[in-house]
């Protein structure tokens, strides 16, 4: 008696204008009740602790619904009737039973800025994620992602993405254009690797890879500007000496041609760089080029992939003094001389 009392004075406040918000958590509604819809200048609304397994077509009326929060409920899809709100900018779908994320449901929600799926069963995000320009975090702990669409780099706004606990063996490179990334949790996963290019992520500060597969940390890792990272829990590569025998440097011609044209693409004037437009076949071969970690030289085919080990608080300024490798490509044996013991060859089994 007590709580219906509660809950109609909660209902007697909205009417009255008195308030933009509506609680409705933990009174185990199976379905939202029809007053909601008399209410469409609602801003904020919370449904956490019922049982609702859908939404009603008269929920759309919320159209100046900002917040909505549908945790710990009995949902299976995200209700198609939350593409219609949207002035949506937060929207919290935690401790569900959701196992697809409908493009239609989510496509229409440009203004959302935080969306929390945590506790689900969702195994892929559609391409249509990419279309929410403004989010700036995206949560999905225990879910039972295999894989992420590379649309997730249009979210340029992105500051904070929580993918722990869950079965992605990769991350797609697209994710590096999330240029305002500040928080990357990836623990609990099947990590194998991260991709190279990580350092395009300079606004990164912390990082949690613990708990996957990874043996090497991408080139350049080092150069980020983390202030926390996480990574026990891994496979990675020990400080063990290989022993590595000169070998001559005897480069094919494909190579030395690609060498040479790599170090004329510098040259802005060069007639090689003016003419490379009219090769589209060649710049698709020089796509896949690197540099080397020592001497900065491109390179068509790496020579030698090493390994250096990097101390965390002395070279990356951070409170732990945690060694770890970082993959380094090299050009030559002489750039591998060079810091004699700084790099070290990797043993293949």
């Amino acid at each position: 008696m007590a709580s219906g009392f509660a809950l109609r004075g909660t209902v007697v406040r909205a009417l009255c204008g008195k308030g933009n918000s509506l609680n409705l958590n933990s009174n185990q509604w199976k379905s939202v009740p029809e007053f909601v819809s008399r209410f469409p200048k609602l801003s904020v609304l919370l449904l956490c602790y019922n049982s609702l397994s859908d939404l009603p077509s008269h929920f759309q009326s919320l159209n100046h619904l900002t917040e909505l929060n549908l945790g710990n409920n009995a949902l299976r899809e995200i209700p198609i009737a939350i593409s219609y709100l949207g002035s949506l900018r937060k929207l919290y779908l935690y401790r569900n039973k959701i196992d697809v994320v409908s493009p239609d449901a989510i496509g229409s929600l440009r203004d959302l800025v935080v969306l929390n799926l945590n506790h689900n069963k969702i195994k892929r995000l559609p391409p249509e994620i990419g279309r929410l320009k403004k989010l700036q975090l995206l949560s999905m702990i225990d879910n039972k992602l295999e894989e992420l669409p590379g649309e997730i780099g249009c979210l340029k706004k992105l500051s904070e993405l929580n993918l722990t606990f869950n079965n992605l063996s990769r991350l797609p490179r697209q994710l590096y254009f999330c240029m305002n990334l500040v928080q990357l949790y990836a623990a609990r996963n099947r990590l194998i690797n991260l991709p190279e290019g990580i350092t395009a992520l300079t606004k990164l500060r912390v990082l949690d890879v613990a708990g996957n597969m990874l043996s090497i940390f991408p080139v350049e890792f080092h150069l980020l500007h983390l202030k926390e990272l996480r990574c026990e829990g891994n496979w990675l590569i020990k400080r063990k000496p290989v022993p590595l025998h000169p070998r001559p440097e005897i480069l094919p011609l494909k190579e030395l041609a690609a060498r040479f044209v790599l170090l004329e693409v510098r040259k802005q004037f060069s007639l090689i760089n003016l003419s490379l437009p009219h090769y589209p076949e060649v710049n698709v071969l020089l796509s896949s080029s690197s540099f080397c970690t020592e001497c900065n030289s491109p390179f068509l085919t790496t020579w030698l992939e090493c390994v250096q080990f990097v101390n965390l608080k002395k070279d990356m300024k951070m409170k732990t003094s945690l060694t770890i490798p970082v993959r380094a490509l090299l050009c030559s044996y002489k750039c591998f001389r060079a810091q004699d013991p700084f790099y070290y060859a990797i043993e293949r089994k």
